[in-house]
Protein backbone atom coordinates (compact mmCIF):
# COMPACT_ATOMS: atom_id res chain seq x y z
CA UNK A 1 0.00 0.00 0.00
CA UNK A 2 1.13 3.62 -0.68
CA UNK A 3 3.77 4.51 2.70
CA UNK A 4 6.33 7.29 2.92
CA UNK A 5 9.52 6.22 0.96
CA UNK A 6 12.42 6.34 1.48
CA UNK A 7 14.78 7.05 -0.74
CA UNK A 8 16.01 5.25 -3.42
CA UNK A 9 19.12 5.45 -2.46
CA UNK A 10 19.15 4.51 0.97
CA UNK A 11 17.33 1.09 -0.03
CA UNK A 12 20.36 0.79 -2.49
CA UNK A 13 22.50 1.13 0.11
CA UNK A 14 21.18 -0.46 2.96
CA UNK A 15 20.08 -3.58 1.17
CA UNK A 16 22.92 -4.38 -0.68
CA UNK A 17 24.19 -7.00 1.18
CA UNK A 18 21.33 -9.16 0.86
CA UNK A 19 22.62 -11.07 -2.03
CA UNK A 20 25.10 -12.18 -0.34
CA UNK A 21 23.09 -13.58 2.13
CA UNK A 22 20.77 -16.20 0.87
CA UNK A 23 19.98 -18.90 2.79
CA UNK A 24 19.84 -22.56 1.56
CA UNK A 25 16.46 -23.84 0.04
CA UNK A 26 16.07 -26.44 2.81
CA UNK A 27 13.40 -26.46 5.35
CA UNK A 28 15.76 -26.48 8.52
CA UNK A 29 16.19 -29.86 9.37
CA UNK A 30 12.41 -30.59 9.57
CA UNK A 31 10.58 -33.08 6.58
CA UNK A 32 7.32 -32.79 5.55
CA UNK A 33 4.81 -35.15 7.24
CA UNK A 34 3.07 -35.91 10.60
CA UNK A 35 5.66 -34.85 12.96
CA UNK A 36 8.20 -33.50 10.33
CA UNK A 37 8.25 -29.79 11.58
CA UNK A 38 7.53 -30.78 15.12
CA UNK A 39 9.38 -28.20 17.59
CA UNK A 40 10.41 -25.56 15.34
CA UNK A 41 8.92 -21.68 15.23
CA UNK A 42 8.52 -19.80 12.00
CA UNK A 43 8.25 -16.12 12.30
CA UNK A 44 5.84 -13.96 10.47
CA UNK A 45 6.06 -10.16 10.52
CA UNK A 46 2.29 -8.83 9.80
CA UNK A 47 1.75 -5.14 9.40
CA UNK A 48 -0.38 -3.24 11.87
CA UNK A 49 -4.31 -3.34 11.08
CA UNK A 50 -3.53 -6.49 7.84
CA UNK A 51 -4.03 -9.22 9.83
CA UNK A 52 -7.42 -9.70 12.79
CA UNK A 53 -6.55 -11.62 15.83
CA UNK A 54 -9.07 -13.87 14.62
CA UNK A 55 -7.93 -14.86 10.86
CA UNK A 56 -4.31 -15.18 13.38
CA UNK A 57 -5.58 -17.23 15.39
CA UNK A 58 -7.51 -19.59 12.68
CA UNK A 59 -4.30 -19.86 10.67
CA UNK A 60 -2.06 -20.77 13.43
CA UNK A 61 -4.02 -23.45 14.36
CA UNK A 62 -4.40 -24.84 11.12
CA UNK A 63 -0.76 -24.94 10.67
CA UNK A 64 0.34 -26.54 13.86
CA UNK A 65 -2.02 -29.00 12.69
CA UNK A 66 -0.52 -29.97 9.39
CA UNK A 67 3.03 -29.52 10.45
CA UNK A 68 3.32 -30.15 14.14
CA UNK A 69 5.12 -26.51 14.28
CA UNK A 70 4.43 -23.20 15.72
CA UNK A 71 3.41 -19.50 13.96
CA UNK A 72 4.88 -16.72 15.80
CA UNK A 73 3.23 -13.88 14.47
CA UNK A 74 5.16 -10.34 15.03
CA UNK A 75 3.10 -6.94 14.24
CA UNK A 76 4.81 -4.55 12.56
CA UNK A 77 4.41 -0.36 12.18
CA UNK A 78 4.56 0.53 8.82
CA UNK A 79 6.52 4.21 10.17
CA UNK A 80 10.14 3.23 9.42
CA UNK A 81 9.45 -0.55 8.35
CA UNK A 82 11.38 0.23 5.25
CA UNK A 83 14.60 0.41 7.02
CA UNK A 84 13.75 -2.00 9.70
CA UNK A 85 13.11 -4.93 7.00
CA UNK A 86 15.95 -4.37 5.43
CA UNK A 87 18.28 -4.75 8.29
CA UNK A 88 16.23 -7.67 9.44
CA UNK A 89 16.69 -9.14 5.79
CA UNK A 90 21.04 -8.21 6.18
CA UNK A 91 21.22 -10.33 9.07
CA UNK A 92 21.40 -14.65 9.71
CA UNK A 93 18.02 -14.82 11.23
CA UNK A 94 15.48 -12.65 9.37
CA UNK A 95 11.88 -13.03 9.58
CA UNK A 96 11.09 -16.26 8.03
CA UNK A 97 7.91 -15.02 6.30
CA UNK A 98 6.73 -11.09 5.82
CA UNK A 99 4.19 -8.60 4.34
CA UNK A 100 5.98 -6.16 2.31
CA UNK A 101 3.88 -3.35 0.08
CA UNK A 102 3.31 -4.31 -3.49
CA UNK A 103 4.56 -1.53 -4.90
CA UNK A 104 7.89 -2.09 -3.02
CA UNK A 105 8.45 -5.59 -3.73
CA UNK A 106 10.75 -4.65 -6.75
CA UNK A 107 12.83 -3.21 -5.22
CA UNK A 108 13.58 -5.65 -2.22
CA UNK A 109 13.56 -8.51 -5.26
CA UNK A 110 16.57 -7.19 -7.15
CA UNK A 111 18.58 -7.17 -4.18
CA UNK A 112 18.40 -10.90 -3.20
CA UNK A 113 16.94 -10.45 -0.24
CA UNK A 114 13.52 -12.60 -1.56
CA UNK A 115 12.72 -16.12 -1.91
CA UNK A 116 11.51 -17.59 -5.29
CA UNK A 117 8.20 -18.28 -5.21
CA UNK A 118 7.99 -20.28 -8.66
CA UNK A 119 7.50 -23.35 -7.33
CA UNK A 120 4.13 -22.52 -4.91
CA UNK A 121 2.97 -20.17 -7.81
CA UNK A 122 2.58 -22.99 -10.16
CA UNK A 123 1.20 -25.28 -7.71
CA UNK A 124 -1.48 -22.90 -5.14
CA UNK A 125 -1.81 -19.67 -7.59
CA UNK A 126 -3.35 -20.47 -10.75
CA UNK A 127 -5.98 -18.28 -9.83
CA UNK A 128 -4.42 -15.62 -9.11
CA UNK A 129 -5.88 -12.45 -10.63
CA UNK A 130 -3.10 -11.54 -12.66
CA UNK A 131 -3.21 -7.86 -12.33
CA UNK A 132 -2.79 -8.08 -8.14
CA UNK A 133 0.05 -10.66 -8.87
CA UNK A 134 1.98 -8.52 -11.09
CA UNK A 135 3.47 -6.55 -8.59
CA UNK A 136 5.11 -10.48 -6.90
CA UNK A 137 6.86 -10.89 -10.06
CA UNK A 138 10.58 -9.35 -11.17
CA UNK A 139 12.71 -10.04 -14.25
CA UNK A 140 9.91 -12.95 -14.84
CA UNK A 141 10.56 -14.61 -11.71
CA UNK A 142 8.14 -14.95 -8.38
CA UNK A 143 9.71 -13.36 -5.86
CA UNK A 144 5.65 -13.09 -3.40
CA UNK A 145 2.65 -14.11 -3.69
CA UNK A 146 -0.63 -11.17 -3.55
CA UNK A 147 -1.86 -11.28 -0.41
CA UNK A 148 -4.77 -8.25 -0.15
CA UNK A 149 -5.26 -5.45 -2.17
CA UNK A 150 -7.86 -1.95 -1.62
CA UNK A 151 -8.51 0.62 -4.55
CA UNK A 152 -10.54 4.00 -4.47
CA UNK A 153 -14.30 4.18 -5.15
CA UNK A 154 -16.11 7.40 -5.41
CA UNK A 155 -17.92 8.39 -2.03
CA UNK A 156 -21.18 10.12 -2.13
CA UNK A 157 -23.87 12.50 -0.70
CA UNK A 158 -27.06 10.85 -1.05
CA UNK A 159 -28.72 13.42 0.06
CA UNK A 160 -27.54 16.13 -2.20
CA UNK A 161 -27.97 13.06 -5.08
CA UNK A 162 -32.11 13.12 -4.28
CA UNK A 163 -31.87 16.91 -4.36
CA UNK A 164 -30.38 17.60 -7.59
CA UNK A 165 -33.35 14.74 -9.06
CA UNK A 166 -30.45 11.83 -9.60
CA UNK A 167 -31.88 8.78 -8.67
CA UNK A 168 -29.55 5.71 -9.93
CA UNK A 169 -25.70 6.06 -9.64
CA UNK A 170 -23.65 6.48 -13.02
CA UNK A 171 -22.33 3.46 -15.48
CA UNK A 172 -20.19 5.29 -17.34
CA UNK A 173 -17.68 8.46 -17.05
CA UNK A 174 -19.96 10.66 -19.11
CA UNK A 175 -22.96 9.69 -17.11
CA UNK A 176 -20.97 10.59 -13.65
CA UNK A 177 -19.86 13.97 -15.32
CA UNK A 178 -23.52 15.29 -16.28
CA UNK A 179 -24.71 13.68 -12.50
CA UNK A 180 -21.75 16.06 -11.75
CA UNK A 181 -23.19 18.94 -13.57
CA UNK A 182 -26.56 18.88 -12.44
CA UNK A 183 -25.52 18.79 -8.86
CA UNK A 184 -24.48 22.09 -9.40
CA UNK A 185 -27.10 23.08 -11.30
CA UNK A 186 -30.02 22.19 -9.09
CA UNK A 187 -28.52 22.85 -5.21
CA UNK A 188 -25.98 24.84 -3.79
CA UNK A 189 -23.19 22.11 -3.20
CA UNK A 190 -19.99 21.28 -4.79
CA UNK A 191 -20.58 18.93 -6.59
CA UNK A 192 -16.88 17.06 -6.69
CA UNK A 193 -14.27 17.51 -4.30
CA UNK A 194 -11.38 17.20 -6.43
CA UNK A 195 -7.55 18.75 -4.89
CA UNK A 196 -5.46 18.56 -8.24
CA UNK A 197 -2.87 17.00 -7.08
CA UNK A 198 -4.41 13.65 -5.90
CA UNK A 199 -2.12 11.65 -8.26
CA UNK A 200 -3.23 7.96 -7.28
CA UNK A 201 -6.72 8.91 -9.38
CA UNK A 202 -4.54 9.97 -12.16
CA UNK A 203 -2.44 7.26 -12.22
CA UNK A 204 -5.51 5.23 -11.94
CA UNK A 205 -6.59 7.05 -15.59
CA UNK A 206 -3.51 6.29 -17.17
CA UNK A 207 -4.00 2.73 -15.98
CA UNK A 208 -7.23 2.78 -17.79
CA UNK A 209 -5.41 4.23 -20.88
CA UNK A 210 -3.34 1.09 -20.85
CA UNK A 211 0.09 3.35 -20.38
CA UNK A 212 2.99 3.51 -17.83
CA UNK A 213 4.13 7.11 -16.54
CA UNK A 214 7.84 5.92 -17.64
CA UNK A 215 8.99 3.92 -20.28
CA UNK A 216 12.28 2.54 -21.48
CA UNK A 217 14.86 4.53 -23.41
CA UNK A 218 18.45 2.95 -24.72
CA UNK A 219 17.99 0.98 -21.68
CA UNK A 220 17.24 3.19 -19.37
CA UNK A 221 13.88 3.97 -17.43
CA UNK A 222 12.74 7.59 -18.32
CA UNK A 223 9.56 9.79 -18.22
CA UNK A 224 6.78 9.31 -20.16
CA UNK A 225 4.53 12.02 -19.47
CA UNK A 226 4.37 12.95 -23.13
CA UNK A 227 2.96 10.41 -24.43
CA UNK A 228 -0.96 11.71 -25.91
CA UNK A 229 -2.16 8.79 -23.58
CA UNK A 230 -0.72 10.27 -20.12
CA UNK A 231 -2.42 13.39 -22.07
CA UNK A 232 -5.80 12.41 -22.14
CA UNK A 233 -5.64 10.83 -18.65
CA UNK A 234 -4.62 14.15 -17.53
CA UNK A 235 -7.13 15.98 -19.47
CA UNK A 236 -10.66 13.74 -18.07
CA UNK A 237 -8.75 14.43 -14.88
CA UNK A 238 -8.65 18.21 -15.72
CA UNK A 239 -12.37 18.24 -17.25
CA UNK A 240 -13.54 16.60 -13.53
CA UNK A 241 -11.67 18.65 -11.51
CA UNK A 242 -12.66 22.24 -12.54
CA UNK A 243 -16.00 20.99 -11.50
CA UNK A 244 -14.14 21.69 -7.93
CA UNK A 245 -13.44 24.23 -5.44
CA UNK A 246 -10.41 22.24 -4.30
CA UNK A 247 -6.77 23.91 -4.64
CA UNK A 248 -4.95 22.88 -7.47
CA UNK A 249 -1.53 22.76 -5.92
CA UNK A 250 -2.53 20.55 -2.88
CA UNK A 251 -3.30 16.66 -2.28
CA UNK A 252 -6.28 15.10 -0.55
CA UNK A 253 -4.60 15.54 2.24
CA UNK A 254 -4.19 18.68 2.79
CA UNK A 255 -6.71 19.77 3.60
CA UNK A 256 -8.00 16.64 4.34
CA UNK A 257 -10.62 15.45 1.41
CA UNK A 258 -13.35 13.30 3.66
CA UNK A 259 -13.77 16.59 6.29
CA UNK A 260 -14.09 18.67 3.27
CA UNK A 261 -16.98 16.06 2.40
CA UNK A 262 -18.13 15.43 6.29
CA UNK A 263 -19.14 19.13 5.98
CA UNK A 264 -22.31 17.81 4.26
CA UNK A 265 -22.45 20.50 1.29
CA UNK A 266 -19.74 18.56 -1.25
CA UNK A 267 -21.36 15.98 -3.68
CA UNK A 268 -18.80 13.44 -4.02
CA UNK A 269 -14.92 12.69 -4.37
CA UNK A 270 -12.66 10.05 -5.12
CA UNK A 271 -11.32 7.94 -2.28
CA UNK A 272 -10.25 5.00 -0.36
CA UNK A 273 -13.29 3.34 1.58
CA UNK A 274 -11.67 4.06 5.20
CA UNK A 275 -12.07 7.54 4.74
CA UNK A 276 -15.52 7.65 4.94
CA UNK A 277 -14.76 7.01 8.85
CA UNK A 278 -13.02 10.28 8.95
CA UNK A 279 -15.84 11.98 7.70
CA UNK A 280 -18.26 10.58 10.03
CA UNK A 281 -16.10 11.13 12.93
CA UNK A 282 -15.71 15.16 11.67
CA UNK A 283 -19.53 15.22 11.46
CA UNK A 284 -21.55 12.17 12.55
CA UNK A 285 -24.60 13.45 11.48
CA UNK A 286 -23.37 12.66 7.71
CA UNK A 287 -23.35 8.71 8.38
CA UNK A 288 -26.48 7.63 6.98
CA UNK A 289 -25.87 9.71 3.57
CA UNK A 290 -23.16 8.46 2.75
CA UNK A 291 -22.92 5.76 -0.41
CA UNK A 292 -20.71 4.24 -2.73
CA UNK A 293 -20.07 3.35 -6.03
CA UNK A 294 -17.30 2.06 -8.63
CA UNK A 295 -15.34 5.17 -10.52
CA UNK A 296 -17.38 4.99 -13.72
CA UNK A 297 -15.22 3.99 -16.88
CA UNK A 298 -15.58 5.26 -20.29
CA UNK A 299 -18.10 2.29 -20.94
CA UNK A 300 -20.44 0.57 -18.91
CA UNK A 301 -18.87 -2.96 -19.08
CA UNK A 302 -15.44 -1.35 -18.15
CA UNK A 303 -14.82 0.39 -14.62
CA UNK A 304 -12.42 3.30 -14.66
CA UNK A 305 -8.90 2.30 -13.88
CA UNK A 306 -7.64 2.73 -10.39
CA UNK A 307 -4.35 2.61 -8.26
CA UNK A 308 -4.22 -1.32 -6.79
CA UNK A 309 -2.45 -0.42 -3.19
CA UNK A 310 -2.09 -3.74 -1.09
CA UNK A 311 0.46 -6.36 0.20
CA UNK A 312 2.03 -9.15 -0.69
CA UNK A 313 3.80 -12.19 1.35
CA UNK A 314 7.25 -12.92 0.86
CA UNK A 315 9.51 -15.59 2.34
CA UNK A 316 13.28 -14.24 3.36
CA UNK A 317 15.78 -15.62 0.62
CA UNK A 318 18.10 -15.89 3.82
CA UNK A 319 15.37 -18.11 6.18
CA UNK A 320 16.58 -21.34 7.23
CA UNK A 321 13.14 -22.79 7.32
CA UNK A 322 12.03 -21.96 3.42
CA UNK A 323 10.10 -25.25 3.22
CA UNK A 324 7.98 -24.74 6.71
CA UNK A 325 7.63 -21.08 5.28
CA UNK A 326 5.83 -22.46 1.86
CA UNK A 327 3.83 -24.37 4.33
CA UNK A 328 2.68 -21.48 5.83
CA UNK A 329 1.65 -20.14 2.55
CA UNK A 330 0.09 -22.76 1.15
CA UNK A 331 -2.64 -22.42 4.53
CA UNK A 332 -2.85 -18.41 4.60
CA UNK A 333 -3.09 -18.37 0.93
CA UNK A 334 -6.43 -21.14 1.02
CA UNK A 335 -9.47 -19.74 -0.20
CA UNK A 336 -10.90 -20.10 3.49
CA UNK A 337 -8.23 -18.35 4.87
CA UNK A 338 -8.15 -15.52 2.05
CA UNK A 339 -11.79 -15.80 2.16
CA UNK A 340 -11.95 -15.50 5.76
CA UNK A 341 -9.54 -12.19 5.44
CA UNK A 342 -11.80 -10.73 2.70
CA UNK A 343 -14.75 -11.05 4.71
CA UNK A 344 -13.36 -9.89 8.27
CA UNK A 345 -11.32 -6.90 6.42
CA UNK A 346 -13.49 -5.83 3.96
CA UNK A 347 -10.07 -6.06 1.64
CA UNK A 348 -10.32 -7.33 -1.99
CA UNK A 349 -8.57 -11.10 -1.90
CA UNK A 350 -5.95 -12.26 -4.67
CA UNK A 351 -8.70 -14.36 -6.42
CA UNK A 352 -11.99 -12.83 -8.63
CA UNK A 353 -13.52 -16.35 -6.91
CA UNK A 354 -13.32 -15.26 -3.41
CA UNK A 355 -15.11 -11.20 -4.05
CA UNK A 356 -18.54 -13.42 -3.10
CA UNK A 357 -16.85 -13.04 0.76
CA UNK A 358 -17.25 -9.30 0.12
CA UNK A 359 -21.41 -9.33 0.34
CA UNK A 360 -22.76 -6.99 2.45
CA UNK A 361 -20.01 -4.51 2.83
CA UNK A 362 -20.55 -1.68 0.75
CA UNK A 363 -17.17 0.11 0.09
CA UNK A 364 -15.51 -3.64 -0.45
CA UNK A 365 -18.69 -4.41 -3.08
CA UNK A 366 -18.08 -0.92 -5.01
CA UNK A 367 -14.04 -1.47 -5.48
CA UNK A 368 -14.29 -4.96 -6.23
CA UNK A 369 -15.50 -4.48 -9.85
CA UNK A 370 -11.73 -2.30 -10.59
CA UNK A 371 -10.04 -4.84 -9.32
CA UNK A 372 -9.00 -6.59 -12.60
CA UNK A 373 -8.31 -3.85 -14.80
CA UNK A 374 -6.85 -2.26 -11.71
CA UNK A 375 -2.44 -1.71 -11.66
CA UNK A 376 0.02 -0.10 -9.98
CA UNK A 377 3.09 2.88 -10.46
CA UNK A 378 5.73 1.48 -12.16
CA UNK A 379 7.10 -1.39 -10.65
CA UNK A 380 10.69 -0.97 -11.03
CA UNK A 381 13.28 -0.43 -8.39
CA UNK A 382 13.90 2.91 -9.47
CA UNK A 383 10.18 4.21 -8.98
CA UNK A 384 11.00 5.04 -5.36
CA UNK A 385 12.79 8.17 -5.84
CA UNK A 386 10.04 9.89 -7.70
CA UNK A 387 7.39 10.03 -4.80
CA UNK A 388 10.00 11.75 -2.49
CA UNK A 389 8.38 15.58 -2.37
CA UNK A 390 8.13 17.44 -4.48
CA UNK A 391 6.53 14.83 -6.39
CA UNK A 392 7.18 15.62 -10.65
CA UNK A 393 3.77 14.09 -11.02
CA UNK A 394 1.98 16.34 -8.65
CA UNK A 395 3.84 19.51 -10.21
CA UNK A 396 2.76 18.47 -13.73
CA UNK A 397 -0.90 18.00 -12.82
CA UNK A 398 -0.86 21.54 -11.01
CA UNK A 399 0.55 23.08 -14.20
CA UNK A 400 -1.54 21.70 -17.00
CA UNK A 401 -4.81 22.62 -14.29
CA UNK A 402 -3.53 26.05 -14.29
CA UNK A 403 -3.43 26.06 -18.15
CA UNK A 404 -0.09 24.60 -19.49
CA UNK A 405 -0.36 22.14 -22.02
CA UNK A 406 0.24 18.51 -21.42
CA UNK A 407 3.14 18.46 -23.27
CA UNK A 408 4.40 22.00 -21.79
CA UNK A 409 4.08 20.38 -18.43
CA UNK A 410 5.60 17.35 -19.13
CA UNK A 411 8.48 19.43 -20.31
CA UNK A 412 9.08 21.16 -17.25
CA UNK A 413 9.32 18.13 -15.41
CA UNK A 414 11.00 15.94 -17.43
CA UNK A 415 14.44 16.57 -16.11
CA UNK A 416 13.94 15.84 -12.41
CA UNK A 417 12.08 13.09 -13.47
CA UNK A 418 14.44 11.47 -15.39
CA UNK A 419 17.42 12.20 -12.72
CA UNK A 420 15.20 10.86 -10.00
CA UNK A 421 14.63 7.91 -12.23
CA UNK A 422 18.55 7.42 -12.94
CA UNK A 423 19.65 7.33 -9.04
CA UNK A 424 19.41 3.02 -8.78
CA UNK A 425 20.84 2.80 -12.54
Amino acid sequence: MKRKLISAIGVAGMMISLAACGGDNGDGGGKAGADGYAGQTLTVWVMDGSSPDQWQKDVAAAFEKKTKAKVKFQVQQWNGIQQKLTTALSEDNPPDVFEIGNTQTPAYAKTGGLADLGDLKTEIGGEWTSSLNESSIFEGKQYAAPWYFANRVVLYNKKIWADAGIKDTPKTRDEFYADLKQIGDKTDAEPLYLPGQNWYHFVGLTIGEGVQLVKQQDGKYVSNLADPKVASAMQTYKKFQALSKAPKDKDEATPQQAEVFGKGNVGAFIGMGWEAGIAIKANPKIEKEIGYFTIPGATADKPEGVFLGGSNLSVAAGSKKQALAKEFLRIALSDKYEGELAKINGVIPNKESLQSNLQGNAVAEAAAPAAAGGGTTPLIPEWAAVENAPNPVKTYMTAVLNGKSPAAAAKQVEAELNKRLAQQQ
